[in-house]
């Protein structure tokens, strides 16, 4: 494993420090919630990281999240999957993108970009049968956390959901956000990250309850290309366009 740093750089003349280490392995899709890290790779072999090692987990999927929600998954066929006992249970509907992270709620998008939630009372039953509820908007990529949730449209454009709670998945209202990302995830604690088409990471600043959208992006400079990002408890996981996987430690901003 190869350990390096990396700068954030702020236009206030600010910078965060990152401590980054590249893992062991590829993958094509990870994310990071509750402590846990899951992800697959090009062979939609799942994965799961423990200690310094990634464990084998029996299946196949091509998109694995992990979050207050618990473990889910969607296959190639667009199935869905809860990890419920150690074992894969399907149920019903067809989603190409799975969230997690929101408190214990679900959210996704299907292959044609309608979007869908499932609150937190049916979340976490242990039923196959799931009354998934109908979001007006079109994307490609949903993310959820406890300040509400995030997506990215098939033009990249970015938009937050206003209203949503565990009881009411669904939210209120959309409003969209500056920036251009290909996929945006966000953290347990609220914390928002994004990829852009080509291949920087960004941090969303200035999130807060009163202020859930937040008010500026911070690109971070890696120096190379990624195409997705997760999050969870102060590391951050990136991977490359070859599936080389980061994890970086976010450090105290230091004056630049």
């Amino acid at each position: 494993m190869k350990l390096f740093l990396c700068l954030a750089f702020l236009g206030t003349g600010v910078s965060a420090v990152l401590q980054c280490t590249v893992m062991p392995g590829k993958l094509k899709q990870i994310d990071a919630g509750n402590g846990e890290v899951y992800g697959v790779n090009e062979k939609d072999d799942i994965y799961r990281w423990s200690g310094d090692n990634w464990v084998p987990i029996p299946g196949k999927l091509i998109h694995v999240s992990v979050g207050p929600a618990g473990v889910w998954g969607v296959n190639r066929q667009t199935f869905i999957y809860k990890l419920q006992d150690n074992n894969w249970v399907q149920v019903t509907g067809l989603l190409k993108q799975i969230d997690a992270g929101g408190e214990k709620y679900l959210s996704g998008v299907n292959g044609l970009d309608s979007i869908y939630c499932l609150n937190q009372e049916h979340t976490m039953s242990r039923s196959a049968s799931l009354p998934f509820l109908f979001i007006d908007g079109s994307l490609k990529y949903y993310s959820c956390g406890p300040l509400g949730c995030w997506g990215v449209n098939s033009n990249n454009q970015i938009y937050y959901r206003y209203g949503v709670s565990p009881s009411a998945c669904r939210g209120s209202h959309w409003k969209q956000v500056d920036g251009s990302l290909i996929m945006v995830e966000v953290g347990t604690d609220g914390s928002v990250y994004g990829v852009n088409s080509a291949g920087n990471v960004y941090k969303r600043e200035g999130i807060s309850a009163a202020t859930p959208t937040g008010t500026s992006w911070t690109q971070l400079d890696f120096g190379g290309a990624f195409k997705h990002v997760a999050y969870d408890q102060g590391i951050l996981w990136l991977l490359t366009e070859k599936e080389d996987i980061f994890k970086c430690t976010v450090g105290r901003r230091t004056p630049a």
